[in-house]
């Protein structure tokens, strides 16, 4: 095991016995009611989850650069899931799309490098060839 499970910074546990019907939750934390997207049952979904998170990671570095440069925060995360595929061989689609009014674009687009570089999340997917990240200058449907 990785030695830096030795000392962390933070660490959580999250817990689903139940599948795609049912629920997940961390011990002393958040529970959520979970369904298949493949449905219209209630509760979130893996995709759902992810996106989330995904936007929160980004959101906090990109506060944490726009700080360190000394602009006001003005960073806007979108993030789009999408779950493809077919039996057996099934992947989410992930593209980012990041705005920042604040600045121009092209500090902007510096700004967003610098912070897919930081964010724990993105670093994780960036390796996969189905993660995109965009900088816009207004959102627009993917």
């Amino acid at each position: 095991m990785d030695a830096r499970w030795n000392n962390p910074l933070y660490v959580t546990t999250a817990i689903n016995d139940e599948g795609l019907e049912g629920h997940a939750y961390v011990p002393g934390g958040i529970e959520v009611q979970i369904s298949s997207p493949m449905n219209n049952h209630p509760g979130t979904n893996p995709e759902q989850l992810l996106g989330m998170s995904l936007a929160t990671c980004l959101k906090a570095t990109l506060q944490a650069v726009e700080n360190e440069h000394n602009v006001p925060q003005s960073a806007q995360v979108h993030v789009n899931v999408a779950f493809v595929g077919e039996r057996a061989v099934f992947e989410f689609l992930v593209h980012v799309q990041i705005r920042i009014p604040g600045v121009d674009f092209e500090t902007a687009q510096a700004f967003v490098h610098e912070a897919e570089g930081r964010c724990p999340v993105s670093k994780l997917l960036s390796a996969n060839s189905t993660y995109t990240v965009e900088t816009v200058e207004e959102f627009h449907e993917i």
